[in-house]
């Protein structure tokens, strides 16, 4: 892992760094030693690891909770290099669905494809982290909705370290196993007026979950209309499993 900068304001210390070819950040309490839980979050589709209401969440984790928190460029987003393979399928996938394919159906086969990839970045980044004086092995958890939601769940249901995870915008086409090996505390977060996962889709990934602690969260509005108290609901869950 090599920092390219370090910098601190309002008593969060941002590093960001390159873990080989993949470029990250890593947010913790400015000046404070020790370890400490570490949530990965996971950003959107066409977002990136600075992405601003990620950033948002991730501060306020720091601040109010002690935390770690880190986030990647996921392939093709970001930092990363222009990756053509996946311009190509985007490309592709927007002709099928202008040809009255499925999007559901198309997104999860993406996701399920950059996961493939995402996931093994995303263990080797705990690896690094947790090695770290300021971080350490302590438990971890993971955020990501949409995007984060899709590489999220086999993220999860690999990496025994995460011990509660947030998760939502997402439906069961191509994540059902995944889902059932995964038995953490959860929260799901569910758009009632969803455009782009149907609902009966959402609702079926929820009830594939293995987890005994799992939360539906369901707010009336489409994709990208979370409401802002969902974050506070979010702090005191992580503050609940992971201290």
């Amino acid at each position: 892992m090599r920092f390219t900068s370090d910098s601190a304001s309002h008593g969060v210390r941002e590093q960001l760094f390159e873990l080989g070819d993949v470029p990250g950040v890593v947010w913790t309490p400015d000046g404070a030693g020790g370890t400490r839980p570490l949530i990965v979050m996971g950003h959107g589709g066409g977002r990136h690891k600075k992405d601003p209401e990620l950033e948002t969440r991730a501060r306020r984790l720091v601040a109010e909770c002690g935390f770690a928190v880190v986030a990647v460029d996921v392939p093709g987003h970001g930092d990363r290099p222009v990756d053509e393979e996946l311009n190509r399928i985007a490309d592709e996938n927007r002709a099928r669905v202008e040809a009255g394919e499925d999007i559901a159906v198309l997104i999860a086969e993406f996701q399920a494809m950059v996961a493939r990839r995402t996931v093994p970045e995303w263990r080797s980044t705990v690896d690094a982290l947790q090695r770290l004086e300021h971080v350490g092995a302590c438990p971890v958890g993971y955020w990501g909705i949409s995007l984060g939601c899709g590489l999220g769940v086999p993220f999860v249901a690999a990496e025994p370290r995460v011990r509660a995870a947030v998760l939502g915008l997402g439906g069961v086409t191509a994540k059902a196993q995944d889902a059932a090996r995964i038995t953490v505390p959860l929260q799901f977060l569910l758009q009632w007026d969803d455009e782009r996962v149907p609902r009966s889709r959402a609702l079926a990934l929820f009830d594939a979950f293995g987890s005994a602690e799992k939360t539906l969260h369901v707010n009336p509005g489409r994709h990208a209309e979370i409401p802002d108290f969902e974050d506070d609901s979010m702090l005191r869950f992580f503050a609940r499993h992971l201290h």
